[in-house]
């Protein structure tokens, strides 16, 4: 089944990963790389934002991924809970959040973030802004 991706900022839950139980031991930025690196493998990735644990959970990172399309996010996470990826122990990764989301208005997507949505899905390179006239119609 195919599955409609707008060209909308992704909000839903089902776009939505959280990652916990990250090491202390690198720096947000160098996570960051990590986390875009092997999610973006399952498709294409919208945002990756880290953040440090709450001093009660202890040191380390979590984070939340969203992907433009739920079937990505998905099969990242089936691929990805209890797996090391690029650190010696097991992060865990839940799809959406367990709290009630409280719904956000659509917002459209800027121009470039548009442009890499249709040269994904579409596999054009460089698609353009410009408007064509059809000179058939105007004869």
């Amino acid at each position: 089944m195919a599955e409609l991706v707008p060209f909308t900022v992704p909000t839903e839950r089902d776009k939505t990963l959280l990652v916990w139980e990250l090491s202390s031991g690198p720096t947000a930025e160098a996570l960051h790389r990590s986390l875009f690196a092997v999610f973006s493998q399952f498709g294409l990735v919208y945002s990756v934002r880290v953040f440090p644990n709450a001093a009660v959970a202890g040191p380390g990172f979590y984070a939340v991924i969203k992907f433009y399309s739920a079937k990505d996010a998905h099969r990242a996470q089936m691929a990805c809970d209890q797996k090391q990826l690029f650190q010696k122990s097991p992060v865990k990764v839940c799809l959406g959040t367990r709290h009630k989301a409280v719904q956000h208005p659509s917002l459209p997507l800027n121009s470039s973030r548009c442009q890499e949505l249709a040269n994904y899905y579409f596999g054009f390179n460089g698609w353009s802004k410009r408007i064509i006239k059809d000179h058939y119609h105007s004869l």
